[in-house]
């Protein structure tokens, strides 16, 4: 998953470079792919901690179903 982000960042900002336009342009175009990038990230990140968390419940709630039908 890494190697892909990184591909993806690279392609971007690759292809942001040779298109033509002002210098200033394209430095603004970077750091607002940049920004997209980080918020995805953030984003995937903070998905991935819910989905957890709600495995580590269901977990628990299992375990201690189990442990009182075992009683």
């Amino acid at each position: 998953m890494n190697k892909l982000l990184t591909g993806v960042a690279v392609g971007v900002v690759l292809g942001i470079l040779f298109a033509p336009d002002k210098g200033s342009a394209t430095r603004q175009k970077i750091a607002d792919q940049g920004r997209d990038l980080k918020d995805r990230f953030s984003d995937f990140v903070d998905g991935l901690t819910n989905q957890f968390e709600e495995a580590a419940e269901d977990a628990q709630e299992f375990a201690a179903k189990t442990k009182e039908a075992m009683r």
